[in-house]
C-alpha cells in the first residue's frame, strides 16, 4: 500500500508566483512526497502525491488560475486499473 495514493498535477497562471516560496507553504503545510514545483513568475507547474489533493487545489486556487488538473490514484494504478 503506497503512503501516498493521489498523484495530483496542475498548472498556475497568475503575476508574481514565487516556486520557492510555494514550494515552502506545500512542504510546511500539506502531507506528501515528490513535491516538484517549477516555472516562473507567470506559470508554477505543481507535482505532488498526497492523499488530500485538494488542499492543494484550494491552495493553488488562491495564487492564480489553474488549469490541466490531473489526479490519479496512484493504488489503482498498481492493482491494474484505470487511476
Amino acid at each position: 500500500m503506497l503512503e501516498f495514493k493521489f498523484d495530483t498535477q496542475l498548472l498556475i497562471e497568475g503575476h508574481d508566483l514565487d516556486e520557492d516560496k510555494i514550494n515552502d507553504w506545500i512542504t510546511e503545510n500539506l502531507k506528501g512526497d515528490c513535491l516538484l514545483a517549477v516555472g516562473d513568475e507567470d506559470l508554477i507547474k505543481i507535482h505532488f502525491h498526497t492523499n488530500e489533493p485538494w488542499k492543494l487545489l484550494e491552495y493553488a486556487s488562491t495564487l492564480g488560475e489553474i488549469y490541466d488538473v490531473v489526479v490519479e490514484n496512484m493504488e489503482r494504478q498498481a492493482n491494474g486499473l484505470k487511476g
